[in-house]
């Protein structure tokens, strides 16, 4: 089966979530600036949140343009990352309406840790049974995405120390993944340009 309606079904449930993470603004019934203050960590949480579904975005791309074709188990790992990435707009709108406080801090670290797991298991079900053996051999040891892991974990209890470290985890990640993962691309160019000589 190839790839091309997942993709288009990801692309468009991706929309579907930022669009419902900006409906979070409360217009303000007062037309001074000051009234613009209550909605700074909403805003704060969306452009975090926004940069997030972004890069999964990003990189989804990339990992099924890299895929030669996909099966039932590539099917459920996509959908079951959709599911936790659907969270985000809930757990991003809690999160800024109570101002970065402790429990929804780190729920919305548990729902980014969920996602990272969801991520890796669809990039196991492409790379399982030597589907895409360039794939494969482009994520490596898969640095990046075990790392992200870990901080996101860490997060999680953190946001009861001080919720400030586990913004500042979330945004180490974001920083990490900011840049697509140029591994694939490179991979697979060089392995497609190759059986075309």
């Amino acid at each position: 089966m190839s790839t091309g309606r997942v993709e288009a079904f990801s692309d468009g449930v991706i929309a579907i979530l930022i669009t419902i993470m900006v409906l979070e603004f409360k217009v303000p019934a007062s037309p001074d600036l000051a009234a613009l203050r209550p909605l700074v960590p909403v805003f704060l949480t969306y452009v975090l949140s926004f940069v997030v579904v972004g890069i999964y975005w990003n990189n989804h791309h990339h990992l099924l343009r890299a895929a030669e074709h996909v099966d039932g188990r590539v099917l459920w790992a996509n959908l079951h990352l959709l599911f936790w990435l659907s969270l985000v707009p809930f757990v991003t709108g809690w999160m800024g309406e109570n101002h970065f406080a402790p429990v929804p801090t780190a729920v919305y670290g548990i729902v980014l840790l969920m996602c990272g797991v969801a991520y890796r298991l669809l990039v196991m079900a492409i790379v399982a049974r030597g589907m895409n053996a360039a794939l494969s051999a482009a994520i490596g040891s898969d640095f990046k995405g075990k790392i992200s892991l870990v901080f996101y974990a860490a997060a999680i209890p953190l946001a009861f120390v001080n919720q400030w470290i586990s913004d500042a985890l979330y945004l180490a990640v974001i920083l990490l993944w900011l840049i697509p993962d140029r591994r694939i691309e490179r991979t697979v160019h060089a392995e497609r340009g190759a059986h075309l000589s």
